[in-house]
């Protein structure tokens, strides 16, 4: 399994630079507009996420030297700033986000990076399996002594086997998904990843009309303070 993480990451390792090469040529182009301005951009935000998934296998194998503190993070700040980063892609590929917040519990104890990868995942797979009629959904909310952030999907079901996997705690490797295509599995890959690193719990819901994808969080003590 090792081996088979470490090929992963060499890979990893090997993209980035033309990943990077690719963002650089995109933004070299002058004096374009209308339909080349938008391909361009494309081509921007296409190479800006396949660089932030390398940059995520990457910390996977740095997650043993145990680098990234754990602290009191406010996660629905966390929540909005990955919004933001993915409005652009929502609204660009005619998708609807619903967002709601309803936990009282404002403080959990992660490491915001990595939360901030979990989430963006959960929703970047999201967007990929909402349609023209239904809608993507971003939910924070208490569940007994925790925090939890629910994404939920109307796309096709999630197959049992990978749902087992995630039912489990995490998922052992990138693997496609039937019935999902265009998905390798490597978002739920790294999110589960970097759950399991945060000792917070990480599972799936299958529906009749799609998938929710949720992780819970511990609340910080601090919060419990005030």
């Amino acid at each position: 399994m090792e081996k088979e993480v470490d090929g992963i990451l060499v890979a990893a390792h090997e993209l980035k630079a033309p990943l990077a090469v690719l963002r650089q040529l995109a933004l070299s182009f002058d004096n374009i507009s209308g339909q080349n301005e938008q391909i361009r951009s494309r081509m921007v935000s296409v190479s800006e996420r396949a660089i932030k998934q390398v940059n995520d296998l990457v910390k996977i194998r740095r997650l043993e030297d145990g680098l990234f503190a754990m602290e009191p993070v406010a996660v629905r700040e966390v929540c909005d700033a990955v919004t933001r980063e993915l409005e652009y892609l929502f609204h660009y590929n005619k998708r609807d986000l619903y967002i709601r917040y309803s936990n009282r519990s404002r403080l959990v104890t992660a490491n915001r990076d990595l939360l901030y990868s979990v989430v963006y995942n959960f929703l970047l797979n999201a967007m990929h399996y909402s349609g023209d009629e239904t809608r993507a959904e971003l939910m924070v909310k208490d569940f007994k002594d925790k925090v939890k952030i629910v994404v939920r999907d109307y796309g096709p079901a999630l197959p049992m086997d990978v749902w087992r996997e995630i039912k489990r705690g995490w998922v052992e490797k990138p693997t496609s998904i039937a019935m999902r295509p265009g998905s390798s599995g490597l978002g739920l890959y790294i999110a589960s990843r970097f759950s399991r690193y945060m000792n917070a719990n990480v599972g799936a819901v299958r529906h009749r009309d799609g998938t929710s994808f949720y992780v819970d969080l511990p609340i910080s003590k601090q919060a419990s303070l005030f």
